[in-house]
């Protein structure tokens, strides 16, 4: 397959969690240009790979410019496990038995949605505009010769959503069974969005950088024939003592996904990464370079090449004055 004739590529941007200002920072550097509200480029349009929102100082910002430039045709967008979780925070569950959210206001959730919930509590309406947008957004995108989803491309899980939802957006229906343990939709969201985990053994935790303890970490897809839990592991919190000597068992070999070097191209985000963006394999590029914790908000300049090239990433770093500095007085988002 070949790129529209009529742009020359596709820019495709990591995690932006809120730091608005710096992904109006990026795009600048990338040659778009805000012309009556959008960011445009003359010959390329921009892809985001989901999570918008959460944690950082300008979510409302970061929503606005990536919501304008999709509907005005500059960009697309994938859904990342923090649009999903909004939608499942902020509807009430209609089928699921002692359950009154669909995803449940626990301290742990609020904690996360919090500085969302915060920053458009003084605009109930635009909110709402937003969780509709966020329920039109595909999971996965493929087009042109490349693939793009949030966390996991899962080829035999993609094909039979794809058989039920040819556009690959989810259905309220669907979002209401997608918490149900289980069943189909909870399956797909749970891999596409937020990627393969593996259970820690026994009692032990991982007490991440962002505050929060985990029982599991988070593995990827494209080791062929992966034997320990190093050879999976994919995550900026180490595992601890000599957990990545501890072999794989066969029934969580069976549970990873693989996507093989001879696949198209694949661009995700959610992992955290830290340190200089690199490809973890020829044909994927990581993205989420932990922005939000002051790390670097990455775009990967893509033109059709089937095998990458770290030389194309794109980035801002993301410095601790955009916690305090104005928003770019150009852009009117009220």
């Amino acid at each position: 397959m070949t790129i529209h004739p009529d742009i020359e590529g596709y820019d495709l941007i990591g995690d932006v969690h809120g730091c608005g200002a710096t992904l109006a920072a990026l795009l600048e550097k990338l040659g778009y240009q805000q012309h009556e509200g959008v960011y445009r480029h003359p010959r390329r349009r921009a892809i985001f790979l989901g999570d918008l929102i959460d944690r950082g100082p300008h979510i409302r910002q970061a929503v606005t410019i990536a919501r304008r430039m999709v509907e005005a045709g500059e960009a697309q967008i994938v859904m990342g496990n923090h649009e999903y979780n909004a939608l499942a925070y902020c509807r009430r569950a209609k089928t699921c038995s002692g359950r009154e959210w669909l995803r449940e206001h626990t301290p742990r959730h609020n904690r996360i949605i919090n500085e969302t919930l915060e920053q458009y509590r003084e605009h109930p309406v635009e909110w709402e505009e937003t969780l509709a947008w966020f329920m039109d957004m595909p999971l996965l995108l493929e087009q042109d010769g490349l693939r793009v989803v949030h966390a996991c491309w899962d080829q035999p899980l993609i094909d039979e959503f794809r058989r039920h939802y040819p556009d690959a957006r989810m259905t309220e229906a669907f979002l209401q069974q997608s918490v149900e343990p289980g069943s189909f939709a909870f399956k797909v969201l749970d891999r596409l969005t937020r990627g393969s985990h593996i259970s820690l053994p026994g009692d032990i935790e991982i007490h991440s950088g962002d505050g929060f303890t985990r029982r599991s970490f988070r593995a990827h897809f494209w080791a062929r024939n992966p034997r320990t839990y190093g050879d999976v592991v994919f995550q900026p919190d180490n595992l601890p003592g000599d957990l990545e000597l501890r072999p794989l068992t066969e029934a969580e070999r069976d549970r990873l996904s693989y996507y093989g070097p001879e696949e198209p191209p694949l661009f995700i985000g959610h992992y955290w990464c830290e340190g200089i963006p690199a490809l973890p394999a020829p044909n994927i590029a990581c993205l989420d370079y932990s922005a939000v914790k002051f790390g670097r908000l990455v775009a990967y300049r893509w033109s059709g090449e089937r095998r990458l090239d770290a030389n194309h990433f794109v980035w801002i770093r993301v410095p601790q004055e955009e916690w305090a500095r104005p928003w770019p007085w150009e852009i009117d988002f009220d």
